[in-house]
């Protein structure tokens, strides 16, 4: 089991840090769920009643409570026109969850804030919303464009909400607030990563990070956006820790990628990268993210080791793959001698001449 230290120390790829869990010994961007074609995804669990105009169909159970009357919640959701399967929204492509306080959102989400009032943390669902409760009878003709009197398909995760004792909306919080909350639900996601609560720990992180979106990032500078990234750039190293150990390898990529967007020599970031490119096969840039780790951590026997073991396992696939080779091809052929007709007519005429001699001789004796 991994450990948290409660001191901050420099330290290499394989070892422990204050806000950083290392998963040695396990094996985009944010978790995106599957979805069939352009369209709503098809869900056959039974369809829930939360009002006249509002159904659900829960595809993946959460956990916990649910969140309670002005509860600041964080969705990730897509949306589509019922009638017309046209997509107008998704939180996910825009990699920047929806803030929502439920009691104060705004008109058109009313038929979403009834769905996400009646989900856990976690909890995956499929709403079905009537136009009444979604952009009316005129619809919205700007962003996002939907047609008037269109009923609402939402595909929807609650990824976790602050109960009111939290305080403040993200916009009304100072930046210390705000960074503050985002360390707060970093070290709830480290407690739960300790219990091998993987899902629930990934959920943490990805609030903590919502406290700190693009929006957000872009304002600042100096010495407050040094403590963001503190904060920030550990939850996006605990996910791709997370989702190495939940064999999730393109999505650890993307998180390790974000990291090193801001700091494109940080050697747990190359490390866990490497890991999951070498997982999916990818041996030349898992390399590359090795060799780049090993320049600015070369005492460390964990990187020297991967190293190691990527090349054993290319000598491994070439032994095999010209085992494959030579029992497809067969061994190659003996070249055939090619016949000299001029010594052999020569050979001819010598025992011809050879006979006639003694031939000859036997007579005369």
């Amino acid at each position: 089991m991994e450990e948290v230290d409660e001191e901050p120390k420099s330290q290499a790829p394989g070892e422990v840090g204050e806000s950083e869990i290392v998963t040695e010994d396990a094996a985009f961007v944010r978790g995106e769920p599957p979805q069939d074609g352009d369209g709503p995804p098809k869900v056959d669990s039974e369809v829930e009643v939360l009002h006249d105009k509002v159904t659900k169909q829960i595809i993946k159970d959460g956990h916990g409570q649910k969140p309670s009357k002005y509860s600041t919640c964080f969705l990730h959701y897509r949306a589509w026109a019922e009638s017309t399967r046209h997509k107008f929204d998704d939180t996910w492509l825009e990699q920047q969850p929806l803030e929502m306080v439920l009691g104060k959102e705004k008109k058109e989400m009313t038929g979403l804030a009834i769905g996400a009032s009646s989900m856990k943390a976690g909890e995956h669902a499929l709403l079905h919303v009537g136009w009444e409760l979604g952009y009316g009878k005129e619809g919205s003709f700007s962003f996002p464009n939907v047609p008037p009197m269109a009923d609402l398909v939402y595909e929807v995760v609650l990824i976790g909400f602050d109960e009111t004792k939290e305080g403040k909306a993200r916009s009304d919080m100072t930046v210390e607030e705000r960074i503050g909350a985002a360390d707060r639900r970093k070290m709830d996601g480290n407690a739960l990563f300790k219990e091998e609560k993987l899902e629930e720990a990934m959920q943490q992180y990805e609030m903590a990070i919502a406290y700190m979106g693009d929006d957000f990032m872009f304002q600042l500078f100096g010495k407050y956006r040094d403590m963001a990234l503190a904060v920030k750039n550990p939850c996006h190293l605990n996910m791709a820790a997370c989702l190495l150990k939940l064999k999730r390898y393109e999505e650890a990529i993307g998180q390790c990628s974000l990291v090193l967007g801001e700091d494109e020599n940080n050697v747990k970031a190359l490390f866990r990268r490497g890991k999951a490119r070498a997982e999916l096969g990818q041996t030349d840039a898992a390399q590359e993210d090795f060799r780049k780790a090993g320049k600015f951590a070369p005492e460390d026997k964990s990187i020297a080791r991967e190293l190691r073991l990527l090349a054993e396992h290319e000598k491994a696939v070439y032994k095999k793959q010209k085992e494959i080779y030579k029992g497809i091809f067969g061994p190659r052929p003996e070249p055939k001698q090619k016949k000299n007709w001029l010594i052999i007519f020569w050979q001819l005429l010598v025992s011809l001449v050879l006979g006639l001699f003694k031939r000859k001789r036997v007579k005369a004796e």
